[in-house]
């Protein structure tokens, strides 16, 4: 059975925050708190998009009135997958449990090739 690469994208709401950078760095720290340690496995990266000006990549985040938002991308590898459909339903599961308030969407699965785990 293959092994997959399962990224779900989260909205990640923060409160009484300024900046981006700010809304960013506590998003960031509070996945990785609610991921530890039952789901530590999980990779956490802030999503980026093309400026619609310049084309340059830009972090996904946004504050409006002391609150942010910003996307998150939550990747995990499902070993020994009946599908696609069964890896996403594990990792959905999986993340799901440990950010339970936090909406999440597939963003993308990919199967990995000729690595081999213990």
């Amino acid at each position: 059975m293959p092994d997959y690469r399962v990224t779900l994208e989260a909205a990640w709401t923060v409160k009484d925050v300024t900046t981006t950078q700010d809304v960013i760095g506590i998003a960031v720290s509070e996945a990785g708190k609610r991921l530890h340690p039952s789901a530590k496995f999980v990779d956490v990266d802030v999503m980026v998009m093309p400026c619609p000006y310049c084309g340059d990549e830009i972090n996904s985040a946004l504050v409006v009135a002391r609150t942010g938002m910003v996307g998150l991308l939550l990747s995990m590898k499902v070993f020994n997958a009946e599908g696609e459909d069964h890896a996403e339903r594990i990792a959905k599961s999986v993340i799901g449990k440990a950010v339970r308030d936090i909406p999440l969407a597939t963003y993308c699965i990919d199967t990995i090739e000729g690595e081999e785990h213990a």
